[in-house]
């Protein structure tokens, strides 16, 4: 069973995703990119969505045009744990964070 992060971890965790969003009321990080059209944005979900099927952890997003809007929290845990941290950091390598 996966842990949910304590108050602590999540505040370590938090300050290392400066890019990130904490959103209280689900204990999960959130995060708006946007790209210059549809063919970067979606780019971008595929490099995501490859190492996501590989972590076997995956976000909650969605594509608009060049908009994607992400949420990541773990389900099994109850709230944000360190599976979250891990995709996140990866996501901000994609970016260039």
């Amino acid at each position: 069973m996966i842990e949910p992060l304590n108050e602590t971890e999540r505040a370590d965790a938090l300050d290392g995703l400066p890019e990130w969003d904490f959103n209280d009321a689900r204990d999960a990080i959130t995060r708006q990119l946007v790209f210059a059209d549809f063919v970067e944005a979606f780019g971008f979900m595929t490099q995501v969505a490859l190492i996501a099927e590989r972590m076997n952890h995956h976000p909650e997003w969605s594509n608009v045009y060049n908009r994607v809007d992400m949420t990541l929290t773990t389900h099994d845990a109850g709230g944000l744990s360190s599976r979250d941290i891990e995709l996140a950091e990866a996501i901000d390598a994609i970016v260039g964070d």
